[in-house]
C-alpha cells in the first residue's frame, strides 16, 4: 500500500482521484458531475492510496480554510476495495499531514451513512444534519 499526493490537476495523482470520485459518487450514488467536479485550485492537496499491485483504489483531499483549519472533502474507496481499512489509512495520513503543517482542527461533511467511520477516528458530529448534492450529510470537526 502506498499514498500519494499532489496539488496539481495536471498529474497522474489527480487524474487517478478523479477516476475514484466519478465511479463512487458519479456512478454509483448518482451524484451530478456538475456538482461533483469542481474546481480547485493548487491550496488543494488530492491524496490516492494505491494497493499492493498499485491501483488507485482510494481517494481524499484536503483544503485550507485558514492557516489553522483543514477541510476533508471527497473521501471515496472503490466499491470493490472496501474492508480492507484503506479509508482509514488515508484519514490517518491526513490527520498527521495536517499536524506536521501546524492545523489545530479538521473539519468535514460526512454522508450520514459514513459518520461511524469518521466517529471512529476521532471526529465528532457539531450542529444539524443537512443535504448536500441529494444525500444527508453530518458536520464533524477533528481537533489535533
Amino acid at each position: 500500500m502506498e499514498i500519494k499526493q499532489s496539488n496539481q490537476t495536471s498529474s497522474a495523482v489527480y487524474a487517478d482521484a478523479i477516476m475514484i470520485r466519478k465511479a463512487v459518487f458519479i456512478k454509483e450514488q448518482g451524484i451530478d458531475p456538475n456538482l461533483e467536479l469542481d474546481t480547485v485550485t493548487p491550496a488543494t492537496w488530492h491524496y490516492v492510496l494505491y494497493d499492493d499491485q498499485g491501483h488507485a483504489v482510494a481517494t481524499a483531499r484536503i483544503t485550507p480554510n485558514d492557516a489553522t483549519t483543514g477541510h476533508i472533502q471527497r473521501v471515496a474507496t472503490l466499491k470493490t476495495a472496501r474492508g480492507h481499512g484503506y479509508a482509514g489509512a488515508l484519514i490517518k495520513r491526513l490527520i498527521s499531514d495536517a499536524r506536521t503543517q501546524g492545523y489545530q482542527q479538521l473539519e468535514l461533511g460526512a454522508q450520514v451513512t459514513a459518520q461511524q467511520f469518521y466517529a471512529h477516528l476521532g471526529f465528532q458530529a457539531v450542529g444539524p444534519i443537512f443535504m448536500e448534492a441529494g444525500l444527508k450529510h453530518q458536520a464533524m470537526q477533528y481537533t489535533l
